[in-house]
């Protein structure tokens, strides 16, 4: 009885389709079913005694499983990957407990494994998919929140007379959903490749899913295999049994023969030994093959060729919840929500010999539902006669819930599809309509520049002049006061536009080679009277492993460092400030350097700290009241800082002090020497020049005169742009002074015929009261060497006509320097961003940059081949292709407006003056960018 015991239950553990194994407490395997022996291409042999955790592609998390089974006595579903010899993974889940011998002791583990490699996939798909509708809801709702603001932005100009104060505010709002309309639309390019990403990644796992079916086919053949392979076993069975039979007679015959009674006595001990050993055995077995069954967490049932349950495990106790007693003898089909599909499957069984991953519904008697996946398989007594079904079952009830959300998720991403879709239609006419609103601040701010600045220029200018002269102590009390007050609505003024840069993106940043060390001194030398006039103390601390010559933006850092510096004297009446540069790293091509300006003045509180550096904004409601500004200083220097791949800090204690400090990165140069040669050359006083000054307004001629003669240069005077042609025509002039706008015919439009018609080269300085970048770009396209602003500094004045009238000495050197430069070429791309918008998926990553790569060059040369046959409407549609890559390659914002320069000359045909300059910029970047794409696209590529 015992031996059938046994049968019956290997016979059921080898017709699983699951995997089973038990593995001793050492780690070992001490018995498999077929199944295990499929999955892993490996025979019985060789797997027995062999080590447990050899055949996971993560040996340590399968001892980690192991392990947690002895600790907890079961686990549920814990993720495992099993590897073929051959090579193939297959992704289960694992159900696993201890079994136990008939005092209660541990002998081992068995675990039951379930592939779920289709499931895995369908979850990955879900939860993509999942997070691509959060951010198409995340664009429809900033799409919403740019049409609200543009429809704002159109009431606000209706009342630009009545609200001018806010007008500020207005463009501050304007700056912000013309940032975040670029993010959008970036971010929509990343979520439409991602969309494309997925939709390839889900035709890759239903070829998966073709190849998992063909598998799982050749499986059952096996399967069935085995099933032959069991039958011969058991008739073995059956002849050992007979074998034994005769033993026993034997041992009959042995016993009457009385004779040879005391001379077989030892072998008969020997005999009865052996039989209750064998016996003892057959227990054991039977104990350890039930055991197993029990301890699987997968619902098993053994059923009649009547349809009724003859055996169960525990498991299918706990799922139906009734006892094993109202179980034996009940009718299997009771228990289906679809009784008609179980006795089908029953059915198919008994056809087939066996069925796979069958889908049905269990029924708790509390109402609670169970899907599950039915492996069924025939099991036979020992002449071959089948007797009934055994089957297994694995809940499904998630893996169910995954694929509906699957489905739902897959319809609503094309439904957010469609939506993007209309949102980005909308947020390019929204785009339209902000540009325009962008180019009519300009020219309002161009135009109040101008206004403001030509009084102040003669204000300030005469101030200076009439200073120079003998006056009385009250006099030139007086006239201090008008210049300070002068310079400081300059200062006002400055600050707008600046910020007025910024807020269009027009901020540029200039690479020339400059002496830091003679830079920083010259610009604190401009403090040291104020310093003085307060009794503080000024303290430098400079660096002198720093380089001589560096490569940079001298301006912008004056800037930066002007603005610190008065903010540190402004809010300082006793004590020190100290202004310390120090180097902070240096390699071969560029170095590190951290500016900071520390002083002893009011402080800021800590909670406003985080506010300062916003526009508009001071530690408190009184300070502008008692120490002046506007409050656009730190916001000016934050947006200097930032752009060029620095940072800036503040630390500060209320009544003790501030630290202001921010690092920059400099180029290397080696043309040291030489610029300093040629810089001294600069210093050496040039005769007899011949200025001609084309200016419409009598103060500003009038002031022109008197500055150039202070400089001892001849000069001339033109009231506007047709009497300096004439002018021209008849005499000989070293350098123009050019006004920009004057009646009849400007600066531009003179400039253009002196160039174009005269075919003059003669050096062109543009006195502009307008300082905005539009304005500058201008005086550049049409020829213009240089310009300066009003109100005139006569210092700078004398630099840049001295400067323009010795650079042919110099362009031997620039030419060196730029050399330099080029060799120590600056990497063009940043992957932040990209690595932000991917979550560094490498794949992704990978699939971005073979986008750029085999998008860009054709719309270099389609930018190229329409350009030279006027094909505008195709050189604007390349050149607007192209304006999204930059900001996700991370290329500088110069080059974007480079091909946002090039899509409104197509369509405009307008300023076409220097464009093929700006397609050969653009098609170096690019190249470069590419060059750089592939290297990175490489190192991805070797560390995955």
């Amino acid at each position: 009885m015992k031996t059938q015991e046994s049968q019956y239950a290997r016979s059921l553990i080898e017709a699983s389709l699951d995997p089973l194994i038990t593995i001793n407490p050492e780690g070992k395997i001490t018995d498999i079913n077929e199944a295990t022996v499929n999955i892993t291409g490996l025979n019985r042999d060789g797997l027995i005694n062999s080590d447990f955790f050899n055949y996971f592609t993560e040996k340590q998390k399968a001892r980690e499983v192991y392990q947690e089974v002895f600790e907890k006595g079961s686990v549920s579903d814990f993720p495992l990957t099993l590897k073929h010899k051959d090579g193939k993974l297959t992704d289960v889940l694992f159900n696993g407990s201890v079994y136990k011998d008939d005092l209660g002791c541990v002998l081992g583990v068995v675990i039951v494994a379930r592939d779920i490699a289709e499931q895995k996939w369908a979850l990955n798909l879900g939860v993509a998919n999942k997070e691509l509708a959060h951010q198409n809801d995340e664009k429809e709702k900033r799409a919403a929140e740019l049409v609200i603001a543009n429809k704002e932005l159109a009431f606000q100009n209706d009342e630009k007379e009545k609200r001018a104060d806010e007008l500020i505010i207005a463009n501050k709002e304007l700056l912000f959903q013309n940032d975040e309309k670029e993010k959008r639309a970036a971010e929509l390019v990343v979520a439409n490749k991602e969309l494309a990403f997925q939709n390839d990644e889900k035709e890759k796992r239903a070829a998966e899913l073709v190849v998992a079916n063909e598998e799982l086919a050749f499986q059952n053949k096996v399967k069935e295999k085995r099933a032959a392979e069991l039958v011969i076993a058991n008739e073995e069975l059956a002849y050992q049994n007979n074998e034994k039979e005769k033993r026993a007679d034997e041992l009959i015959i042995a016993n009457k023969e009385l004779q040879f009674q005391n001379k077989e006595k030892a072998k008969q001990q020997i005999a009865t030994k052996e039989l209750e050993e064998l016996s003892y055995a057959a227990k054991l077995a039977s104990q350890y093959s039930l055991s197993l069954i029990e301890a699987s967490r997968d619902p098993l049932v053994t059923i009649n060729t009547n349809g009724k349950i003859t055996d169960m495990n525990e498991a299918l106790v706990n799922i139906t919840g009734m006892t094993r007693n109202e179980l034996t003898h009940s009718d299997f089909f009771d228990y289906f929500t679809e009784q008609q599909k179980a006795r089908e499957v029953y059915q198919e069984v008994f056809e087939k010999g066996s069925v796979a991953d069958s889908p049905l519904t269990l029924r708790h008697k509390e109402g609670k539902l169970t899907d599950v996946l039915f492996n069924g398989s025939v099991y036979k007594d020992d002449k071959g006669n089948v007797v009934g079904v055994v089957i297994v079952a694995r809940d499904v009830t998630d893996q169910k819930r995954i694929a509906s959300e699957l489905i739902e998720a897959r319809i609503f991403a094309e439904l957010a599809t469609e939506i993007a879709e209309e949102a980005k239609i909308n947020a390019e006419s929204a785009t339209i309509i902000a540009e325009n609103a962008v180019k009519a601040k300009q020219q309002f701010l161009s135009n109040m520049s101008h206004e403001i600045r030509t009084p102040m220029n003669a204000i300030i200018g005469f101030t200076k002049v009439v200073l120079k002269t003998e006056l009385t102590t009250k006099q030139k009390e007086y006239l201090n006061a008008i210049k300070m007050s002068g310079d400081a609505l300059i200062v006002l003024i400055n600050d707008i536009l600046d910020l007025a840069k910024v807020d269009a993106g027009k901020m540029t940043f200039e690479k020339t080679p400059f002496k830091m060390k003679s830079s920083i001194a010259a610009m604190l030398h401009l403090f040291e009277t104020k310093i003085q006039e307060k009794n503080l103390k000024l303290i430098k601390e400079y660096d002198n492993k720093i380089p001589d010559v560096l490569v940079g933006d001298p301006v912008r850092l004056h800037q930066i460092i002007l603005n610190l510096i008065s903010n540190a004297v402004k809010f300082t009446s006793k004590g020190k400030i100290t202004v310390s540069v120090h180097l902070l790293h240096e390699d071969e091509d560029k170095v590190i350097i951290e500016f900071a300006v520390t002083d002893t003045g009011i402080g800021i509180p800590k909670e406003k700290t985080g506010k300062i550096f916003e526009n508009f904004q001071q530690a408190s409601s009184g300070t502008s009241r008692l120490y002046g500004g506007t409050g656009l200083g730190l916001a000016i220097v934050k947006q200097l800082v930032e752009p060029q791949g620095g940072s800036i800090r503040v630390r500060s204690t209320v009544n003790e002090g501030s630290t202001f400090s921010f690092t920059l990165s400099f180029q290397k140069t080696s043309a040291d020497a030489e610029l300093e040669n040629e810089i001294m050359e600069l210093d050496t006083e040039i005769k007899n020049i011949k200025v001609l000054v084309v200016e419409d307004i009598p103060l500003n001629q009038l002031l022109m005169k008197t500055l150039l003669d202070d400089f001892g240069f001849a000069r001339d005077i033109a009231e506007n742009g047709k009497i300096a042609i004439e002018k021209l025509k008849e005499n000989d002039y070293d350098i123009i002074l050019m006004d920009l706008q004057m009646p009849e015919m400007n600066g531009f439009e003179a400039t253009e015929y002196i160039r174009n018609t005269m075919k003059s080269k003669i050096p062109i300085i543009a006195l502009t009261a307008d300082v905005t970048t539009v304005d500058l770009a201008k005086c550049k396209a049409v020829g213009m060497n240089d310009y300066i602003a009003k109100p005139i500094d006569e210092r700078l004045l004398y630099s840049k006509i001295v400067g323009i009238l010795k650079k042919p000495k110099l362009a031997k050197l620039t030419a060196k320097l730029n050399e330099n430069i080029e060799d120590k070429k600056i990497k063009c791309i940043d992957l932040v961003y990209l690595n932000q918008r991917t979550k560094s998926n490498p794949k992704l990553m990978m699939e971005m940059i073979s986008l750029y790569l085999a998008q860009t060059p054709p719309l270099i040369n389609t930018i190229k081949q329409s350009l030279e046959e006027k094909n505008w409407d195709l050189l604007g549609a390349a050149a607007h292709k192209m304006i999204p890559s930059f900001s996700i390659m991370g290329i500088s914002t110069n080059f974007e407006n480079i091909a946002k320069k090039i899509q409104e000359f197509a369509i405009t045909q307008e300023k076409s003056e220097g464009i093929e300059d700006l397609v050969m910029q653009l098609e170096e970047i690019c190249l470069q960018a590419c060059q750089e794409l592939q290297e990175e696209f490489n190192i991805i590529k070797n560390t995955i």
